[in-house]
């Protein structure tokens, strides 16, 4: 998608009353405003006196590590586990044999983490991700992180002769990047979004995956008659219903319909395009296709129903295959497509599919061992930790490669299909990066999932959205993102 540049819209000169509200309003503070405030007051910027002092640069520490600075990394404890971070961590620990590293995995990144930002005390390596995420817009905004350019420009683990960046997967630097050149997070999971389903199911209707929207509602009908449910969703967590939805906008209204979104501009969201997809999603609804009770599940909850054989279909993202693992019955066949079309006269071909980086890692600004936080991901990025990850998780990562010799399970090996079927065709929403709280909460809960619990036609949640991201637009606190 090409860098990214934004708008000048700091927080300077911001009044503290108002940096407040706004980060309450963000979610970004879940302590009290007065210990808030004497945070914001003792944490003054510049202080580098608790920093550990800069290794000896050398072929093997290019980074320059200090060898015996401890180094702490918290990781997100999601679909992936940790087992896979916990092996990179005992590489990290026999290369610097005098450092003690203390590796933590939490679900509550933000309440955790963000009090530990605004004392100046974060840890030196983050995977923020999950329903508790900071918002990486925000952290980037108030100068919060660290350029990982460095870490870009090492060697890499395996090749001293070739750099992290030209190791990695086309659009992973890219996406790290908010305002230029600079990359403030490095994706680690590279994720396959769609729509993920039983081939086993499928083949017991006797049907294809369906390309158009008619031959998807007719595959429904079919489910139905036969006791199950078309789809299923995260109906607590609505905002996993643009990992289909979105490039399926893409696919109908062309790239720029997406990018126009992506930027915020007026009336992005009343595109014929995404009209005609909340309409197409809205008939899924109304026709009684999606399994009773959706609103109500969780993400767990709705895997577990649809593993099950209760649903036939879910919106959801390739690390669906290990979190589901437990629930997924052995001859299941789990597959995943690139999203259903409308007609003949979408602008991108069938086949088009959102796929990207995920799982954000982050060095803080105010790491103590920013180098030993950057030199524990170009581990990561090693063709073994890779290898040890994609084996134990059944997922790709951003080192593009690492599948060699590895037995791929199902759903591995239809996204890695999928991902061959789409050649050019991959698109890659930036929203869900550039504004969090905006994707998460209002598009995602109070506009999709309110149309697809029968609360809003599909016109009303169009005029929600567009109202939202027209407030987010003009909001001067926000720092704003486009794409060039």
């Amino acid at each position: 998608m090409g860098s990214t540049s934004a708008e000048n819209h700091g927080t300077e000169g911001v009044g503290r009353r108002d940096l407040i509200k706004r980060s309450a309003a963000l979610g970004l503070i879940s302590v009290p405003t007065m210990s808030f405030l004497s945070a914001c007051a003792s944490s003054g910027g510049g202080d580098n006196g608790d920093k550990a002092k800069a290794g000896k640069k050398t072929a093997k520490n290019p980074l320059g590590v200090n060898d015996t600075a401890g180094m702490e990394f918290v990781l997100f404890d999601g679909g992936f586990g940790k087992e896979y971070a916990e092996d990179a961590v005992k590489i990290y620990e026999k290369n610097f044999s005098k450092a003690k590293v203390k590796f933590s995995a939490t679900q509550k990144i933000q309440s955790t983490l963000q009090p530990r930002f605004n004392q100046g005390t974060p840890p030196d390596l983050i995977d923020n991700s999950g329903a508790e995420q900071m918002d990486m817009g925000v952290l980037v905004g108030k100068n919060q992180l660290t350029d990982l350019t460095p870490l870009l420009d090492a060697p890499s683990y395996d090749a001293p002769d070739k750099k992290v960046r030209d190791t990695l997967r086309p659009g992973i630097v890219e996406m790290g990047q908010f305002d230029g050149e600079k990359v403030w997070i490095l994706y680690y999971a590279y994720t396959v979004y769609g729509v993920w389903y039983s081939q086993k199911a499928l083949d017991s209707l006797d049907e294809q995956y369906p390309e158009t929207w008619d031959q998807m509602l007719a595959v429904c009908e079919k489910a139905k008659k036969k006791g199950m449910a078309g789809w299923t969703y995260a109906g607590k967590y609505p905002y996993y219903l643009p990992f289909s939805l979105y490039p399926m906008i893409g696919k109908v209204g062309g790239r720029e319909v997406l990018d126009a979104i992506d930027n915020l501009e007026p009336n992005a969201w009343k595109h014929p395009a995404v009209k005609a997809c909340f309409d197409a999603y809205y008939e899924l609804y109304k026709k009684g296709y999606i399994l009773k009770g959706t609103p109500g599940l969780d993400h767990i909850q709705s895997q577990t129903a649809w593993a099950q054989g209760k649903a036939l279909f879910i919106p959801n993202g390739s690390w669906v295959e290990n979190e589901s693992a437990n629930v997924i019955p052995k001859d299941f066949d789990l597959a995943v497509s690139a999203p259903t079309g409308l007609d003949s006269s979408d602008k991108m071909p069938f086949g088009t599919i959102w796929a990207s980086g995920g799982e954000p890692f982050i060095v803080p600004a105010k790491a103590k061992n920013a180098e030993g936080g950057m030199e524990q991901l170009r581990i990561m990025l090693s063709e073994a930790s890779s290898k040890n990850f994609t084996g134990k998780v059944k997922s790709l990562t951003a080192y593009n490669g690492g599948t060699d010799g590895i037995a791929l399970t199902p759903g591995l090996k239809s996204g890695v299909a999928a991902l061959d079927k789409a050649g050019e065709n991959v698109v890659n929403p930036r929203i869900q990066d550039w504004y969090v709280q905006l994707q998460k909460e209002k598009i995602g809960v109070s506009g999709l999932g309110e149309m697809m619990a029968g609360r809003l036609t599909p016109a009303e949640a169009v005029k929600r959205i567009q109202g939202y991201a027209d407030e987010a637009a003009k909001d001067d606190s926000i720092k704003h993102y486009k794409h060039q």
